[in-house]
């Protein structure tokens, strides 16, 4: 198929290669304690040294994928390597659970709470035993991968703070991450295991936590996969929706699955439909999908990640079909995106913008925001429009 979105490759290849990554490389290194400083102000300065675990895995699993898929070049693995020590050394608790947040030189602050800082550390570790080799990095990976799948049915165990049974809800972004958390792993799980657990995964994704009625993809549903007509029950994150689409559409390449990609790219454009801004364009954080209030006061916030991971799912939905809708939706979020989101000063994008479009906050990391979504994007874009 002769693709029209070609011509954006290049931007987006060279956006990260001679912007996004020598700001991480030359701001993020603790060079005294080890691994990464995240939160960093418009021009690449420290503004807090606390260390959140998910985002010391997300930026050693970012290094360690551009070594192994770009080139092999020494200061990426260095750079991945310099965030594992520190993870390694610091970063579990006795079992295994990885915890939410350290200190600068690495004493625990916040427990292991939060499954996703499991999640990311067992991507890092994974993608860093494909760079090194190296047996413990593979056996962190898999002690890991097999700690969250113990932990998936109740995933914040004792930190749980709802009162039990009285409306127990299970969440969409577990089973979304776990479907791309699988296909990472795949090479050290193997085809059979990954197999085993990935369709339960794409059962739930594209049909528990599908609501009929709206067409959208909800937050919470309940253990049996109804609907909650309560704030969590009726949220919709268009952003969730819409990178676990491009997360289906790997899969059901994988498994030569052509239904799955259709269904995936209707589910996309109807949340994307749903989430645009009519008024001021970009997409909204949240949405109530019965149009009430959300009890999140930041729902009309437009934020980097969900509108980078919204161009992957388009231009891989145009890739592979050449659905046109994909692609007049890639144009219009594409010009949306690097109007808004780039810094036209400083390197790396800015991730909070208020509705009307201009930044909220001119940091370029925090709490919540790391070397990740912008860096992934940039190479997943650059890729499939290659």
């Amino acid at each position: 198929m002769n693709n029209e979105l070609a011509k954006y490759a290049g931007q987006y290849k060279n956006e990260l290669l001679d912007s996004v990554i020598p700001f991480w490389m030359n701001h993020s290194k603790d060079t005294d304690f080890g691994g990464y400083f995240t939160c960093l102000n418009r021009e690449g300065k420290v503004y807090d040294t606390d260390k959140f675990m998910w985002l010391q895995g997300r930026e050693v699993w970012l290094f360690s994928m551009l070594y192994n898929k770009v080139a092999k070049k020494q200061e990426w693995l260095d750079m991945a390597l310099h965030g594992a020590e520190f993870m390694k050394k610091f970063g579990m608790d006795e079992k295994g659970n990885w915890y939410f947040s350290l200190t600068r030189k690495g004493k625990p602050l916040v427990q292991p709470y939060n499954i996703f800082s499991d999640c990311f550390a067992a991507m890092a570790f994974s993608e860093l035993y494909k760079a090194t080799g190296d047996g413990e990095h593979k056996l962190i990976a898999l002690n890991t991968f097999n700690n969250i799948q113990k932990r998936q049915d109740n995933p914040k165990g004792l930190y749980n703070k709802a009162y039990p049974g009285t409306r127990p809800l299970k969440s969409f972004a577990l089973p979304m991450i776990l479907c791309n958390l699988s296909l990472i792993m795949e090479d050290i799980l193997g085809a059979e295991q990954v197999n085993k657990t990935i369709q339960p995964l794409i059962k739930e994704v594209m049909e528990v936590f599908y609501d009929k009625n709206s067409g959208l993809i909800l937050e919470s549903v309940t253990p049996e996969g109804g609907f909650s007509d309560s704030f969590e029950g009726r949220l919709s994150n268009p952003g969730h929706t819409n990178e676990s689409m491009w997360f289906m559409m790997d899969l059901a390449v994988r498994n030569n699955d052509k239904a799955l990609i259709d269904k995936a790219i209707e589910i996309l454009l109807r949340s994307t439909e749903a989430g645009w801004d009519k008024k001021y364009g970009g997409i909204f954080y949240f949405l109530d999908i019965k149009g009430h209030p959300t009890q999140q006061l930041e729902w009309d916030q437009k934020l980097w990640w969900v509108h980078i991971e919204t161009l992957i799912s388009m231009a891989k939905g145009y890739r592979l079909t050449g659905n046109e809708a994909c692609k007049n939706w890639f144009e219009t979020i594409h010009e949306y995106t690097w109007n808004h989101f780039k810094d036209p000063e400083f390197p790396e994008w800015y991730g909070y913008l208020n509705r009307e479009g201009y930044p909220l906050l001119d940091l370029k990391g925090g709490k919540w925001k790391g070397c990740f979504h912008v860096p992934r994007g940039l190479y997943e874009i650059w890729k499939i429009l290659e």
